[in-house]
């Protein structure tokens, strides 16, 4: 029992610290009837059926046939890690960057096996290290790119174009940087390459599930948009998935959901102590862009997100400044330990080599856009 316990804690650690400081929290504001207040209802439903309608699209194989697609004539090294790259890059936006790096991170695996031991043992590291710094910086134009995104555009009330305006600048700066980066790392690997598939995806027995998956991710847009309300959108989204495929509900990210309502009850419990709350602000206010990134590298960019935004009315700096934060440390973004576990579970052998690789690259990503944010600012 005792084992499991200790397993669970090392496996959901964030999860963990979030209902500690809230049953913490609650010696000192005892539960009440504000607590119901405290939670965004509205950022868990959508969160809650975005996975789910994420969960749906990938179990079609949609991704995986696009990637194939794409991959076909490819005949350089530089091609294939661009498209690599850039696959978690774009579809970050609309699917999110921790399902973009649980879909093509794998198949990259697969790819690179494909074309030959040099190539995968040359080009495996530093194409997954790009995928990750990919996924999270190609999440952070929309609101439903990444979690942290779809609180703070609820909580902040920006029009869904003014978000993406305030983080246009960022991406495309990110992209540059990217692409460029990546050509650099293609370089070391110049044989000719062809890319061939023995076993190819197909939809064609999957039009419905994909219909609906893509119906329902519509819906879900709306419902960011403030179109259609949330509880319309939890509801058709519920009955839908289970009539399509009820295994998906086993697929959602249930400790994730667990997770926000933790840190909602502390943040909650905290801003009712004036001597908490004004001291967290003071340090906050006006600093909410680098405090937001600072913090993402300590306790990851979600739990950075919903702990400083109860104590700023300033929330675009530190939209900003949470998504730049995902950047890094290992732990400043929880879609990076997903790219990590993945490698160690393919091959233990490259963990070391991997953590460099990826601790130096942030590094210089993260002085990157942190300088840019201090001249645009």
């Amino acid at each position: 029992m005792k084992e499991k316990i200790l397993r669970f804690c090392k496996q959901e650690t964030v999860l963990c610290a979030a209902l500690l400081l809230a049953v913490l929290s609650m010696f000192f504001v005892r539960p009440d009837g504000a607590y119901l207040s405290y939670i965004d209802f509205r950022t868990l439903a959508i969160l809650f059926c975005l996975m789910g309608v994420m969960s749906g699209l990938q179990k079609t194989g949609v991704f995986q046939w696009v990637a194939q697609a794409l991959l076909g004539r490819v005949k350089k090294a530089r091609q294939l890690v661009c498209i690599l790259v850039l696959l978690c890059f774009f579809s970050s936006m609309v699917v999110t960057n921790d399902v973009a790096l649980i879909t093509f991170v794998p198949f990259t695996f697969i790819v690179l096996r494909l074309i030959g031991a040099e190539a995968r043992a040359q080009l495996l590291v530093p194409v997954v290290v790009l995928q990750t710094i990919a996924a999270n910086l190609g999440s952070m134009l929309t609101p439903i790119g990444n979690p942290q995104n779809l609180y703070l555009y609820g909580r902040s009330g920006l029009p869904l174009g003014s978000f993406i305006l305030l983080m246009l600048p960022y991406t495309l700066v990110s992209l540059l940087f990217i692409m460029a980066w990546s050509i650099m790392q293609a370089g070391k690997y110049n044989a000719p390459i062809e890319v061939s598939f023995s076993e190819k995806v197909r939809l064609a027995d999957k039009k419905i599930p994909l219909a609906a998956y893509f119906l329902l991710f519509v819906l879900n847009l709306l419902t960011v948009a403030r179109v259609i309300p949330y509880g319309l959108s939890l509801i058709v989204t519920v009955i839908s998935l289970l009539l399509v495929d009820r295994s998906i509900f086993a697929h959602v990210d249930y400790s994730l959901l667990l997770t926000f309502v933790g840190f909602f009850v502390f943040i909650g419990n905290m801003g009712r102590l004036p001597a908490f709350h004004d001291f967290l602000q003071h340090i906050v206010f006006g600093n909410e862009l680098f405090v937001g990134a600072a913090a993402s590298q300590v306790i990851s960019n979600v739990p950075a997100a919903l702990l400083l935004s109860g104590f700023t009315s300033n929330l675009s700096p530190l939209i900003i400044g949470v998504n730049i934060g995902g950047l890094g440390t290992l732990i400043a973004s929880m879609a990076s330990l997903i790219s990590y576990k993945l490698v160690v579970r393919d091959d233990a052998s490259a963990k070391g080599a991997y953590f460099g690789c990826f601790t130096w690259t942030n590094l210089v990503f993260l002085a990157v856009l942190l300088l840019f944010a201090f001249v645009l600012q």
